[in-house]
């Protein structure tokens, strides 16, 4: 008789319990490769081109028009919907992000105007 009938379903638990330990574990490396996919493919270059042109246009708009955010949001084309927008009045400065993927930044200076910055 082996230990498994003399305890009843012995190994099975210990089955369960390290699929339990294991699971969060495969999960967390699944998505995390999923991320690194996403952002490091035609995806995220897309999402950095997307915001790179957002935070252009709107610090254009913001700071060398002088025009109102709501009014600067009417600007944007079709399919950047998904691009946030933040407005930094005390360094005049536009940040333009697509969730997890990209961030990139535009800055007003006024004998240049709006200059996108690296990364």
């Amino acid at each position: 008789m082996n230990a498994s009938t003399v305890n009843g379903d012995a190994g099975g638990r210990t089955g369960r319990r390290r699929w339990l330990l294991w699971a969060p574990v495969l999960a967390m490396c699944l998505l995390a490769g999923g991320w690194f996919g996403l952002k490091y493919s035609s995806t995220g270059k897309q999402a950095a081109l997307g915001a790179g042109y957002i935070a252009h246009v709107v610090c254009s708009c913001r700071y060398v028009g002088n025009r109102e955010m709501a009014s600067c949001r009417t600007d944007f084309e079709a399919g950047t919907e998904i691009v946030r927008v933040e407005d930094d009045v005390a360094r005049q400065t536009i940040t333009a992000s697509v969730p997890l993927l990209a961030k990139r930044r535009a800055v007003y200076e006024p004998e240049f105007g709006c200059t996108l910055l690296e990364g």
